[in-house]
């Protein structure tokens, strides 16, 4: 285990010595939530567009994605682990590349930001994806948002890793209780 903490580290300070202050622009911008609203705006006015009133269903359960993501990693596995973040590891942090100084919480590990974005895009891919694959193009996008975070100084790869297969499993799970609840409800009609 010590060994791929080290390689983790190792990583994190390779990584995150690709810098420059442009790139500090843009990256701080995609790891920031708001910036995203359009996108998250286009999905949802798309699954109400295309699902109509059962729409309410896929929105349940991808509010259950990312909760279940987001709760699971910054309630459970951050206390829990009580890993800091590399900007606050003190064998590492003075090596760790900061946009704007801002180093996030204390602890980091597992990242709640990659666990939502690869959450979302689990979501749309498993509910859609057979009949829309256009929806792949949302995993290049979990992942530009979750790199940007190890970019940012705020979290390890590990963190990243970690992360988004909460989101994975969380989305899995929702879209199956969503399956299985229309399955139920088909019965009854």
């Amino acid at each position: 285990m010590e060994e791929l903490i080290q390689l983790d580290k190792e990583a994190m300070v390779w990584l995150n010595s690709w810098h420059s202050s442009g790139w500090d622009v843009v990256m701080y911008w995609v790891s920031h939530k708001l910036f995203w609203i359009p996108l998250y705006a286009f999905l949802l006015g798309w699954l109400i567009w295309k699902e109509k009133w059962q729409a309410v269903y896929s929105l349940v359960a991808l509010g259950l994605t990312i909760a279940l993501a987001d709760r699971f990693t910054s309630g459970f596995m951050k206390p829990y682990f009580a890993r800091p973040r590399p900007c606050h590891d003190e064998a590492i942090g003075h090596l760790i590349h900061l946009v704007e100084n801002h180093c996030g919480g204390k602890y980091g590990f597992a990242s709640s930001h990659a666990a939502n974005v690869f959450g979302i895009a689990s979501f749309f891919w498993l509910r859609f994806g057979r009949q829309y694959r256009w929806f792949i193009l949302l995993f290049p996008w979990a992942l530009w948002v979750a790199y940007s975070r190890v970019y940012l100084g705020v979290h390890y790869p590990a963190d990243i890793i970690v992360g988004a297969i909460v989101g994975i499993l969380a989305a899995w799970l929702s879209t199956t209780m969503l399956q299985w609840v229309r399955k139920r409800i088909r019965k009854k009609e």
